[in-house]
């Protein structure tokens, strides 16, 4: 299992490298962007942030064995010839190396030129809510009928989406990539990139409000997946989004639909939760006759998401027999509604991202569950802007209605808190936490073996660690 080998000339001609150093005649096993991973014969791309320049770990990576790295600079850039010449001596010249204007100019480019050569579908996922897990209930169904490559994790950007390209094993026949934003333009970079031939959006919420300003700007801006489309893809898209034709209007794919009301070519209904799962009905022109069937992952949510994946391999024309061999495969991605056990507590840490529509779906699979007492631990939700304190006061208010004790965590959620109190959760059911330290001391002095606790926020907020100290001062 491993990517498809590169040539280090047809990597100097996809980036306009210029050659400094080394064997031009050499072939690459894969790409690296991290020193710290890199391995024999990759070329290591030595990108740069805001706060770290990529050059400065390429002596790591000529010490871990890679065969190439791309340099920034020029080659009348004196800081740039002074490296290469290191590593030059470094290596006894064995290294090849090159300079590029832009690494991550030239990590697209190495993406572009791998994407050219694949002939299979290349699927992309967006919306404001469900990436992640769309993405990986469509790989697993999609597994049954040929080899899938997928996003690893949330690699949606500008790094992520090219990693996910380069390092797909050469076996792969579809590959399924999640494509995120936070600002407008970077959906539209993505897909020149990746050249989706079919596409998912799981739905236009409240999220990154900061960066893209409204619903409408996020829909503008998650628009541009099914915009890239061309004549022959399928988009499927929910059918009950207020943005669903704006939508559909952009795209000259074939709109397929997902939703739980009949109208929509795949409809998931009559969900019902269990303590290892979800059982629904699936039904719609797309299945034809109604069936039920379980999932071993939780909530009305993943009902929906089995749906919309089901509705773009059906699209694709494999069997529905054969995809649903997988479903009791699917498994939660790590930090999504993962379902834990601790001392006879039940953990939902739902902490790896938050929006208030997606805590909206967490508090249905808490309210869902048996519980002796239900308690919700609500973190920051960031990227909301200007709307911030009011959504963070929505979710409060939702959450009054559900939790028999409710923790916030951080400055932002603290006015979730306070809305919980005014719509008549009593005061001694309410804690306001400054930090994840502070939530961990009030969740063990509350806690007791039939309690069931969510725990939901924005990946910022690092409020796995609640869950993991659950965890380990109950035995688990």
């Amino acid at each position: 299992m491993s990517a498809a080998p590169l040539e280090y000339t047809a990597v100097l001609r996809a980036t306009g490298a210029v050659h400094v150093s080394g064997p031009e005649k050499r072939v690459l096993v894969g790409v690296s962007t991290d020193s710290r991973t890199a391995r024999d014969a990759e070329v290591f791309v030595a990108l740069s942030g805001e706060r770290f320049d990529g050059n400065e770990f390429a002596r790591d990576a000529q010490r871990r064995g890679v065969g190439a790295v791309l340099l920034r600079g020029r080659p009348d850039d004196a800081a740039a010839r002074a490296l290469a010449a290191e590593l030059r001596a470094a290596s006894d010249g064995a290294l090849s190396i090159a300079f590029v204007a832009s690494p991550l100019e030239a990590l697209a480019d190495l993406a572009a030129m791998r994407r050219a050569a694949f002939d299979g579908p290349v699927i992309g996922i967006t919306g404001s809510s469900g990436k992640t897990s769309t993405k990986e209930t469509l790989a697993t169904l999609l597994a049954e009928v040929l080899p899938v490559a997928k996003s690893p994790a949330s690699f949606n950007n500008s790094i992520g989406v090219p990693r996910t390209i380069l390092d797909a094993d050469a076996a792969a026949r579809a590959l399924v990539l999640e494509l995120g934003t936070n600002a407008p333009g970077e959906i539209e970079a993505l897909c020149r990139i990746a050249r989706p031939t079919d596409a998912i959006v799981t739905g236009i919420g409240r999220a990154h409000l900061a960066g893209l300003g409204s619903q409408a700007g996020i829909a503008r801006e998650k628009g541009a997946l099914p915009a890239s489309l061309p004549g022959g893809g399928v988009c499927v898209l929910p059918a009950d989004d207020p943005f669903r034709a704006e939508l559909a209007a952009r795209t000259a794919g074939r709109v397929l639909t997902f939703g739980e009301s009949d109208g929509a070519d795949v409809v998931a209904t009559g969900v019902r939760l269990f303590e290892g799962g979800t059982e629904f009905s699936l039904r719609g022109p797309s299945i034809g006759d109604q069936r039920q069937v379980t999932v071993p992952l939780l909530g009305a949510h993943a009902a929906r998401n089995v749906a919309a994946a089901l509705a773009l391999a059906l699209g694709l024309g494999h069997d529905l027999e054969t995809l649903l061999r997988g479903l009791p495969k699917l498994a939660p991605a790590h930090g999504r509604m993962e379902r834990l056990l601790a001392g006879g507590v039940t953990i939902l840490d739902d902490s790896y991202n938050a929006n208030p529509d997606s805590v909206r779906a967490g508090l249905a699979v808490l309210a869902g569950l048996p519980a002796r007492r239900r308690v919700v631990v609500l973190g920051d939700m960031h990227e909301l802007g200007e709307s911030s304190e009011s959504l963070h006061r929505e979710a409060g208010v939702a959450a009054a209605g559900v939790a028999d004790y409710f923790i916030t965590v951080g400055d932002l959620a603290r006015p979730a808190g306070l809305a919980a109190r005014e719509a008549g959760l009593a005061a001694h059911k309410l804690h306001s936490a400054s930090d994840v330290a502070e939530a961990i001391a009030a969740l063990e002095a509350e806690l007791a073996p039939g309690d069931v606790v969510l725990i939901k926020a924005s990946r910022a907020a690092r409020l796995e660690r609640i869950a993991a100290a659950l965890l380990a001062s109950r035995g688990a």
